[in-house]
C-alpha cells in the first residue's frame, strides 16, 4: 500500500461507480495552506487505530506524531507496521495522560477499549485537542451526556468513527430518500451476523509482563487479569465492553436513523440473551431491539454473534422501508426495490467496505478515509463534519437503551426530548457506572 501513489488512489476512490465523490461533494484532497501540517497522536494500536493511522497516511500535510498503547508488544508490533506501512515510526507513550502536554498533537485518535473512550476524549478535548473517537463514543449513558456537554464548553471538534456516514452510495440514497424515492419511510432493519466462538471460562493468571494493566483498567473498578479478556475479549464483559450491539450495530442502526431522520424514540423494546455458549461472555449473543417513535417509524437490530446465517445475502446491513419502495445499504453500495421486491437500480461503491462479510473497513477503503478526510477539513477551513459528536452520541444513546432495556425486564419509555427513561428506577441504575477512585470523568 505504500508504493500505492496517492493520485492513484484518490483517482481509484473517487471516479468510479456514481461519478465519483467529487460529484456528492466529498473532497479528494485536503484543503489548506501547505504548511498547515495537522499532527495526530494514535491511541491502541491493535486494530482500528491502524485504520486510524492508514487513513492519516492519505490525507496531505498530516502526520502521526506518537503512538500510544499499554501493551510493549502490541507497540512493538506496530513499530514494524508504522515503518513497512507510512515509511515512519511516530514517538511512542504508553500513558495516555502525557500526550494532553504534547505541543505536537493537534489531533487524538481513539481506539482503545470502550470503557476508556469517553474519559479519553474528554480530557483530550479540555487539553485544547480534537478527538476522532471509535464508536462507541461512551461506555454509558451519562458519559454520553458528559462528552456532549464538553465539546460544547471547549470548542473542540469531535468525530465518531460511524464511516458509512462517509459513504458516497449511502449519502446519494438518504438524498434520494429525502426526495421522495421510496415514498414516505416508516422503518429500518439492522443486522450483524458472524461465527463468534466461545470465550471460555477465563482463569485468573498473573498479567503479562507488556501489560500496564493498571493504566489498561483507567477509570474501570479493578479486577484481577483474567487469560480471556485481553486483547480482543473485553467487549463481552460488562466493566469494560458494551457488547455486540455497539459493537457493531452502532454503525447500521446509525444509518437506519440517519435515513429515516429521527433522533430520540419514545420506547424502546429488547429480546435475546447468551444462548450459543456457555461462557464468561456477559452480554447477549443474540438480540432484538426496536425503537418506536412517536410519529409512526420504527427501527429494528437483529444480532446474532454466534451464527453467521446471512440476511439479504450479507452479514450486515440496513433495510429502509417506505409506502413506494425500499432500499438497501450496506457498505458496498444500495439496493432500489419496488413494493414487490423487485430490483430497480444498484449503485456501487467505490473501493467497497466489505458488506457481504462482517469484515469492518480498513484505513485504505474509501469509508475511513473519507471520514478522516472530512474530519481533517473540517479543522483546517470549518467544513461540516458527518458524524458530529452531538449527533453521533444519538445512535451511540439508543444502543446504551438497548443493552438497558434487555438488563431490566425487556421495554422502556423514553423522553424523546430528554433522552431520559421514564417511571423506571431500575433502569435509571444503569445510567452510570462504577468509577475507580479518581477516574471519573469530570466536566
Amino acid at each position: 500500500m505504500k508504493n500505492l501513489d496517492r493520485r492513484t488512489f484518490i483517482k481509484k476512490t473517487t471516479t468510479a461507480g456514481i461519478g465519483g465523490a467529487l460529484a456528492l461533494g466529498f473532497p479528494t484532497i485536503l484543503k489548506g495552506k501547505p504548511n498547515e501540517q495537522i499532527n495526530f497522536a494514535v491511541v491502541g494500536v491493535r486494530s482500528r487505530g491502524k485504520a486510524h493511522a492508514e487513513a492519516v497516511a492519505r490525507l496531505e500535510n498530516a502526520r502521526v506524531t506518537w503512538m500510544c498503547d499499554v501493551d510493549d508488544e502490541i507497540i512493538d508490533e506496530h513499530k514494524t507496521w508504522s515503518q513497512q506501512m507510512t515509511g515512519y515510526v511516530p514517538k511512542v507513550e504508553k500513558d495516555f495522560r502525557k500526550l494532553l502536554e504534547k505541543d505536537d498533537v493537534d489531533v487524538i485518535t481513539i481506539a482503545t477499549p470502550e470503557h476508556w473512550h469517553a474519559p479519553m476524549a474528554i480530557m483530550a478535548m479540555q487539553a485544547g485537542k480534537h478527538v476522532f473517537i471509535e464508536k462507541p463514543c461512551s461506555h454509558n449513558p451519562y458519559e454520553n451526556d458528559l462528552l456532549v456537554e464538553v465539546q460544547k464548553k471547549t470548542g473542540m471538534l469531535c468525530q465518531m468513527g460511524n464511516q458509512q456516514r462517509s459513504s458516497v452510495t449511502s449519502t446519494l440514497a438518504v438524498n434520494e430518500i429525502r426526495g421522495g424515492i421510496i415514498g414516505e419511510v416508516y422503518y429500518g432493519k439492522a443486522w450483524y451476523s458472524n461465527q463468534r466462538g466461545s470465550i471460555g471460562n477465563g482463569k485468573i493468571v498473573n498479567v503479562p509482563s507488556s501489560l500496564d494493566w493498571e493504566l489498561w483498567q483507567g477509570p474501570a473498578p479493578r479486577e484481577d487479569y483474567r487469560d480471556n479478556v485481553h486483547p480482543y475479549n473485553w467487549h463481552w464483559f460488562k466493566s469494560w465492553g458494551t457488547g455486540e450491539i455497539h459493537n457493531n450495530g452502532t454503525h447500521e442502526i446509525d444509518i437506519c436513523r440517519w435515513a429515516l431522520g429521527v433522533d430520540l424514540p419514545s420506547k424502546v423494546t429488547s429480546a435475546g440473551g447468551r444462548f450459543h455458549f456457555d461462557d464468561d461472555w456477559e452480554y447477549y449473543d443474540t438480540q432484538n431491539v426496536n425503537f418506536e417513535y412517536d410519529k409512526g417509524k420504527m427501527i429494528s437490530w437483529e444480532g446474532k454473534s454466534c451464527n453467521g446465517f446471512p440476511i439479504m445475502g450479507r452479514g450486515r446491513g440496513s433495510l429502509i422501508h417506505g409506502t413506494r419502495g425500499s432500499i438497501l445499504l450496506d457498505r458496498n453500495g444500495y439496493l432500489l426495490y419496488d413494493l414487490g421486491g423487485k430490483l430497480i437500480k444498484e449503485e456501487v461503491e467505490p473501493q467497497g467496505g466489505g458488506a457481504a462479510s462482517t469484515a469492518d473497513t480498513r484505513g485504505f477503503d474509501a469509508l475511513t478515509v473519507n471520514h478522516m478526510i472530512n474530519f481533517a477539513n473540517a479543522i483546517r477551513v470549518g467544513e461540516e463534519l458527518r458524524a458530529p459528536i452531538n449527533d453521533a452520541s444519538i445512535s451511540t444513546m439508543l444502543c446504551h437503551y438497548g443493552n438497558i432495556a434487555q438488563e431490566t425486564g425487556g421495554s422502556l419509555q423514553i423522553d424523546p426530548e430528554t433522552g431520559k427513561i421514564l417511571n423506571n428506577p431500575e433502569a435509571m441504575k444503569h445510567w452510570k457506572r462504577e468509577y475507580e477512585e479518581g477516574w471519573e470523568p469530570i466536566v
